[in-house]
């Protein structure tokens, strides 16, 4: 599947999910449409390609005046930089996300301002967010349930990766939107790998939230970061030793060089995640995650 494109879940009827080309990068960025009673937008991308995410809503059959949810599952931009577009396309959806996210949709200022100190040139690939009307948006809680007339999504707080993350459950169809609580899944190559961005990565919260999702025992994960996949156990123990070994090696690289600028190009020049992205992607990638870990490390916290 290409940017731009979609395809149906297999396995999950009325499920569909649609790349929407983040960061110039085929395979990286996720966004579900349930065609529920009360259809559904599960995560926005940053909201610069929104133009092949309305038409891959039209074609799934979800009229402006249907649809009834935007539900980012975090505020970070690369989830929720559509949500405001999205609110002026389709006049009748509330946008819901957990609340501590709320303030950041509604006057994204300083969550513009963040985004461009963590992702520096990447920000190219960003549209500036619409703001999100206060009257149509609403803050979700753990355990709150999502209204999808024939369904609904359960809110399960998931904070490691930043403490406005949830993921959002079916458990009629044993689903799980994981954001990015599960890290990033590859197609190419079936595995996980780590996401740790600053400032707020938590690796312990992190080990919990993946335990949060095993515990859900899902029939299927849906990453925000790429696509689906049928659920096993073996995802979940990937992604842990993932994150462990990634925040010791940045560690240990840390004490080995002394300095952090050294490290963070280190594993830049080191990544080989080239080998399923774009190298600008692949080296970005390895910037954001391994100032995540120093920030991490810089605030005492060890696993």
């Amino acid at each position: 599947m290409n940017a731009g494109e979609f395809e149906p879940v297999r396995g999950v009827p009325d499920l569909y999910f649609h790349d929407v080309g983040m960061f110039d990068t085929d395979g990286y960025g996720s966004v579900y449409v349930y065609d529920a009673e009360r259809p559904a937008v599960i995560d926005t991308g940053t909201g610069a390609n929104r133009e092949t995410l309305f038409e891959t809503i039209e074609a799934i059959g979800i009229g402006r005046e249907e649809l009834a949810w935007i539900l980012p599952t975090h505020a970070h931009l690369d989830h929720a930089g559509g949500a405001g577009h999205l609110t002026v396309r389709y006049p009748d959806a509330e946008v819901a996300l957990p609340e501590r996210g709320v303030r950041h949709l509604v006057d994204p200022e300083a969550l513009v301002a963040g985004t461009k100190s963590a992702v520096r040139d990447q920000w190219q690939y960003y549209d500036e967010p619409e703001p999100v009307p206060e009257d149509r948006i609403t803050g979700l809680a753990e355990g709150d349930r999502i209204d999808l007339g024939d369904r609904e999504l359960v809110v399960h707080e998931a904070p490691g990766h930043a403490p406005h993350h949830a993921v959002y459950h079916d458990p009629d169809a044993g689903v799980v939107f994981t954001a990015d609580a599960a890290g990033i899944y590859v197609p190419e190559v079936d595995t996980v790998r780590q996401t740790s961005p600053p400032p707020q990565f938590d690796l312990d919260q992190c080990l919990r939230d993946l335990e949060t999702i095993a515990d859900l025992d899902p029939a299927y994960l849906c990453f925000g970061h790429f696509g689906p996949r049928e659920y096993d156990r073996r995802l979940i123990d990937e992604a842990k030793r993932a994150y462990v070994e990634w925040v010791e090696a940045v560690r240990a690289k840390r004490e080995g060089l002394g300095d952090d600028e050294a490290v963070i190009e280190h594993f830049e020049e080191a990544s080989t995640d080239i080998e399923f992205w774009n190298p600008e992607r692949a080296r970005a990638e390895a910037n954001l995650n391994a100032r995540g870990v120093l920030a991490f490390l810089d605030r005492g916290e060890t696993s």
